[in-house]
């Protein structure tokens, strides 16, 4: 006598609708991408959701300690550092393994990928039914070029871990295009969700008495352009407009940026004041300028235009989304001469830059708040979760 056949067990995944366990993991604790990582946890704290992060205990330094030591009571889940190098490394297998073990204990509904490395550790994951695995590239991978190594490199483990990914959320349609342009069309659920900022950083900031002509706030990396705008400002110096500016930053070519400003002979026109929060950095110029070389949706420049502060920055990426992609206030990329006739011109009519940045403010508060931020995001768990 045969034996019956017991039906295949089914693993219901939670109901996107109740309190989900969710672990936001990320290689570097820094920049903007911590940034968008702590806000959002908050957010689905605030929601009812159980958080977690996971974060690079190798960067980050006092600030990522303390932004951690802060969020820390409001994550169930916890805060756990691993030790994550930037580049590939033989380390990266033990790395995925304690990733694995801590993702065992925690029992995520949503496991949250931020940046290549930390997304593709998430992803490697064997598929769990009652898991779904979400990718923000933040960028990240994308900036390399394909005809380089490392871009090849990138967009071949890309293109494996596609099919892995039940989510991918990009911050800007601009990633979103460049991610299809390099890896291909995902086959899971795709969202846009813009970067948000909360209701306190829509107040005024009040310009310092010792302000300069120009302020530049943000991480001093190759791609940020802070070199680009010091040239900027010589080639102002040149044609006999005489404007100082102020950089509020810090980072790998912190050294490198002092020497140029020196070899240029304008050290009584540019100072440097180290790492500080946007809106002190904001206070300390009449003029903001974002000088990217690459960026996808930089958190500066949605606090400044939430804050009012007059802006100009560099046509690249995602920042033509925020600004619209016809504004007065985008100047070429990686351009120099244009630059500093974008300077020139935002100084020489202080009305007009005062008037964008007012139209600015009001677009950055329909389209770019926490909330919405959040609520797409877990609308897209949501999505993920239906076709998962």
């Amino acid at each position: 006598m045969f034996g019956t056949r017991r039906p295949a067990l089914v693993i219901m995944p939670p109901s996107p609708d109740q309190p989900l366990r969710i672990l936001h993991a990320v290689r570097a604790p820094v920049g903007g991408i911590i940034r968008h990582i702590l806000d959002l946890a908050n957010g689905q704290v605030d929601r009812g959701h159980h958080v977690g992060i996971l974060a690079d205990s190798l960067t980050g330094g006092e600030r990522a300690e303390k932004a951690f030591a802060k969020i820390a009571p409001r994550l169930t889940l916890g805060v756990h550092r691993l030790a994550i190098r930037r580049e590939p490394s033989p380390d990266d297998f033990l790395v995925w393994l304690r990733m694995r073990r801590l993702i065992g204990q925690l029992k995520p509904d949503v496991m949250h990928g931020h940046g290549a490395k930390a997304g593709a550790f998430v992803r490697m994951r064997r598929r769990s039914d009652d898991t779904i695995r979400i990718y923000t590239p933040h960028g990240g991978s994308l900036h390399y070029p394909l005809n380089t190594l490392k871009g090849e490199f990138y967009s071949r483990l890309e293109r494996t871990l596609m099919d892995s990914t039940d989510l991918f959320l990009f911050e800007s349609a601009f990633a979103r295009d460049t991610y299809q342009r390099i890896v291909g069309t995902p086959k899971g659920v795709v969202h846009c969700v813009f970067n948000g900022v909360t209701p306190e950083e829509f107040e005024s900031v009040v310009i310092a008495d010792d302000a300069t002509d120009l302020a530049y706030v943000g991480e001093f990396r190759h791609i940020k352009g802070a070199d680009l705008l010091i040239d900027a400002v010589a080639r102002l110096h040149q044609n006999g407009k005489k404007v100082t500016l102020t950089l509020g930053g810090d980072g790998e070519e912190t050294a490198a940026l002092k020497a140029q400003v020196e070899r240029l002979g304008l050290v009584d026109a540019i100072r440097f004041i180290g790492h500080v929060k946007a809106r002190y950095g904001f206070s300390k110029g009449r003029l903001l300028v974002v000088p990217s070389r690459g960026d996808s949706m930089p958190y500066v420049v949605i606090e400044a235009g939430a804050a009012g502060i007059p802006m100009i920055a560099a046509r690249v990426g995602g920042i033509p989304e925020i600004f619209g992609p016809e504004s007065p206030g985008l100047f070429a990329a990686s351009n120099v001469e244009a630059m500093a006739e974008a300077i020139a011109a935002a100084l020489a009519d202080a009305q007009a830059t005062a008037q964008r940045a007012c139209a600015l403010r009001e677009r950055i508060s329909a389209h770019f708040s926490q909330q919405a931020m959040v609520d797409g995001v877990l609308a897209g768990y949501r999505d993920a979760f239906a076709n998962h």
